[in-house]
């Protein structure tokens, strides 16, 4: 059933019946495999690192570290990893605060099996899985921010890359690799970054530049 090239999906769901629901539709289709199961964020990182999936299933609303915070933490451990969010409606803040901190995509916890499934090959794939509802609400939000926001100084085209790989989740070492810098040199950036744009934090920083559409 499971091979080598199965697609590894974790999932953080506090409920548990939905947890174990989502579980046994992974499992039982060939082509994935659940690599895991987890009530809570602080849960997940914990024990993840074990078997790091593909793609990880990741509800909104959860105790302790909520599902929007979660996304920053896995995205600054595991950069490659793929994050759905899970929510039983859609909910623009918490939509647009997690794709902007590194989500790939959104699903409402009603899509059906087959649905949730080829979202999970789509998001594996390198795409960015969305029902309609939420898709229209995160156009809705990014039309609301208006014309592109002027900034005062031009980023660099160094600078503007390396936004472009902060918004995608990559970590600061992540990014230094990628970009065949030193780590040091990659905090010089981020503080330049932070100063031209007004700035005091990761995801301020990769919103606004998505508003000023220095970054898609």
């Amino acid at each position: 059933m499971h091979t080598d090239e199965s697609i590894r999906v974790a999932i953080v769901e506090d409920d548990r019946s939905t947890r174990e629901g989502l579980g046994l539709i992974i499992d039982g289709t060939p082509g994935y495999r659940c690599a895991g199961t987890f009530g809570s964020v602080e849960a997940a990182l914990r024990h993840i690192g074990l078997d790091v999936p593909d793609v990880l299933l990741l509800d909104i609303h959860l105790p302790g570290i909520s599902g929007t915070e979660g996304v920053v933490l896995f995205k600054e451990k595991y950069p490659a990893m793929q994050i759905l969010m899970l929510t039983i409606y859609d909910e623009e803040e918490k939509v647009f605060e997690s794709i902007c901190n590194g989500a790939c995509g959104y699903l409402l916890k009603k899509t059906p099996p087959a649905k949730l499934l080829d979202a999970i090959g789509e998001a594996h794939r390198g795409g960015s899985p969305m029902t309609p509802e939420i898709a229209r609400k995160v156009v809705t939000l990014f039309q609301k921010t208006g014309p592109p926001e002027k900034l005062d100084q031009a980023l660099t085209p160094q600078e503007v890359r390396l936004l472009q790989l902060l918004a995608e989740g990559y970590s600061y070492r992540g990014i230094a690799d990628r970009l065949n810098i030193s780590i040091n040199t990659v905090r010089d950036y981020i503080r330049s970054i932070y100063e031209k744009l007004h700035v005091h934090s990761k995801s301020e920083a990769v919103s606004k530049a998505l508003r000023s559409r220095i970054i898609h």
